[in-house]
Formats: structure tokens, sequence, C-alpha cells
């Protein structure tokens, strides 16, 4: 768990950092799904399966739409994909850890 809540703040803080409107949409849409999946908020229980599998998807569109923008490819950009690369896999397994605990 605790992978999965450092990776979204590095590549929160990243976009945050540059200030340019749409790294900051996306750096807030980091944060605003993490505290969705491990805010300690009876009301957002029935969301945290569905927010993971959002944040999944949330963060492979910021992977491909980084490629699909083309460069200039820059080194902070490359670390911060491969950060969010971990992100993903982290996430399908804990999704799939969720998945077998509820059988």
């Amino acid at each position: 768990m605790s992978g999965i809540i450092l990776t979204p703040l590095i590549t929160a803080i990243v976009h945050l950092s540059f200030g340019i409107p749409l790294f900051v949409l996306n750096g807030l849409g980091y944060l605003g799904l993490l505290v969705l999946l491990y805010a300690p908020l009876a009301a957002l229980e029935r969301f945290r399966p569905a927010a993971r599998y959002v944040l999944i998807g949330y963060t492979v569109l910021t992977i491909v739409l980084y490629f699909v923008m083309g460069p200039p490819f820059m080194a902070v950009g490359l670390l911060t994909k491969a950060v969010e690369a971990i992100l993903v896999v982290l996430l399908v397994v804990e999704a799939g850890r969720a998945r077998s605990a509820a059988r």
C-alpha cells in the first residue's frame, strides 16, 4: 500500500511543479484519486474498488498521452512515466489481492 501512496504523490508533485494548467490538472487528478482510494472515511468505502480501476486507467492514459504528444522527451518526464508504470503494476497486484480476499 505504501508504494501505491508514494508513486502518485511523486507524479503529482512533478506535474504540479510545472505550473502548466494541463499538468496541474493531471497532478490534482492523481491526488483526488489517491484520496478516494485511501482516505479513512467510511463514506468512501464503496467507491474504493472502482477508484482503483479508474486510477489504473488514468495512469495508463497519462503515459500514453505523454508519448502521443511527442518530443521533447525530457529525463524528468521519462522518469515520471517509469514511476507511473510502477503504480499501474502495484494497483493491478492490489486489485488481484482484493479480489482473492473477497472470495
